[in-house]
């Protein structure tokens, strides 16, 4: 689930980033509009220590550990980015972003799953309590 989220993630930015680059306001690129570009690198900064989880969870998975809890982290993590970049780039597209005939829309509306499908975020939680000590049936 997380390569998927994050190769769309990865997708969603770049059509982003193009479409900011293009669009005008106010006689500048949406992009050149601090606040965006500040905010885009901020999301691309959050999506490689997401990318960097999935790689440790291969080398450590490769080497025989238990990936359990990072897994179950990187699944939390991928999933809430999931919504929050989706949300910020549609936010920069405007009504545009709103319409089934950009990606950004798509994603918006079919990432949402990612918090819900394959154990949902309050389930990766508990797993994660658990692997803690910290759930209360554990103590």
């Amino acid at each position: 689930m997380a390569a998927n989220t994050i190769a769309a993630l990865d997708r969603c930015m770049a059509a982003t980033i193009e479409y900011t680059s293009q669009r005008k306001a106010f006689g500048k690129s949406i992009l050149d509009n601090q606040y965006v570009h500040y905010k885009l690198a901020e999301f691309q900064t959050e999506l490689e220590c997401v990318r960097a989880l999935y790689y440790k969870c291969i080398d450590d998975f490769l080497a025989g550990e238990d990936v359990t809890p990072l897994a179950t982290m990187l699944k939390l993590k991928s999933a809430r980015l999931a919504r929050q970049i989706t949300d910020g780039c549609l936010q920069f597209w405007g009504g545009m972003g709103y319409t089934d005939e950009v990606i950004v829309s798509k994603m918006y509306r079919d990432l949402r799953l990612m918090s819900i499908g394959g154990g949902a975020d309050e389930v990766m939680l508990s797993i994660l309590c658990k692997y803690m000590g910290i759930s209360p049936d554990m103590r």
